[in-house]
């Protein structure tokens, strides 16, 4: 049977990502991933894409305040007391409220980044919904966890002839122990006490290119050449899966994962 082998959460849009042995899981995804985003003044976001160095930012976060590090930088901690000030965020075409004032945390980013930038917060409750009306959504690009089969990924090595880490993908759950793509044929599955939807395909884009470690972007495009010539569908070059926990509880590494449909 396959089994849960990898978690992930990314408490900052686009940094790099936190592995933990286990967590809560619910309909709003895993606590505090991806709940701040970088973004211009106008609360335009700014991540890997066009700002890769920021798959360098390390991050730690606990109930009371985030902490961000950084090569050549001090660290810095963050009170989430200090987001008061209400303001509109965007994500792709989405418009929602989100919070800012923490303008220590705007002076770093912006230090390290080399451009004016903010640091936002979704805050509590979540206001911001996209396909799914009942799901609130933090500032995750459209859904709140993406699936990937490990075997999918060792497929995808010998495709392009070298290591493509999973920290490319910026998956939240990795699955060990089912065939190459196997999940692309999954609808529902259930991890511990919690019923997963398998929802659509993620089309991905040129920040898988980028190095998780140098920050630097494949001078041959890969592995996103070969995801666009072998898997080529709807969403684009996909790979891995868009999912939807139906119901709140505790998942671990190691456990079984049960394919319902």
């Amino acid at each position: 049977m396959p089994v849960l082998s990898a978690i992930y959460r990314y408490p900052v849009k686009s940094v790099k990502g936190l592995a933990m042995r286990h967590s809560e899981v619910t309909p709003l995804g895993l606590p505090d991933d991806r709940a701040w985003m970088v973004t211009s003044d106008e609360g335009v976001m700014i991540t890997g894409r066009d700002c890769p160095t920021m798959v360098k930012i390390d991050t730690e976060v606990d109930e009371h305040s985030l902490t961000l590090s950084a090569p050549g930088m001090p660290m810095l901690s963050i009170e989430r007391s200090q987001f008061t000030a209400a303001c509109d965020a965007h994500v792709w075409k989405d418009q929602f409220g989100a919070w800012t004032g923490a303008h220590e945390a705007d002076a770093w980013i912006s230090d390290y980044l080399g451009r004016k930038a903010r640091l936002l917060y979704t805050g509590d409750p979540q206001r911001r919904v996209k396909r799914h009306p009942d799901i609130p959504l933090s500032f995750a690009d459209g859904y709140p966890l993406l699936l990937i089969g490990e075997s999918s990924r060792l497929q995808l090595n010998e495709w392009v002839g070298r290591d493509m880490e999973m920290a490319r993908f910026r998956p939240n759950l990795v699955v060990s122990g089912a065939d190459p793509f196997a999940e692309d044929g999954w609808k529902s599955i259930r991890i511990g006490n919690v019923v997963f939807q398998i929802d659509k395909p993620c089309g991905r884009c040129v920040f898988t290119t980028v190095d998780p470690h140098t920050a630097e972007k494949s001078d041959d495009q890969e592995p996103l050449r070969t995801i666009a010539k072998r898997r080529k569908g709807p969403e684009g070059a996909e790979f891995g899966q868009n999912v939807l926990a139906r119901n709140a509880g505790q998942i671990e590494l190691g456990m079984p994962v049960e394919i319902l449909e």
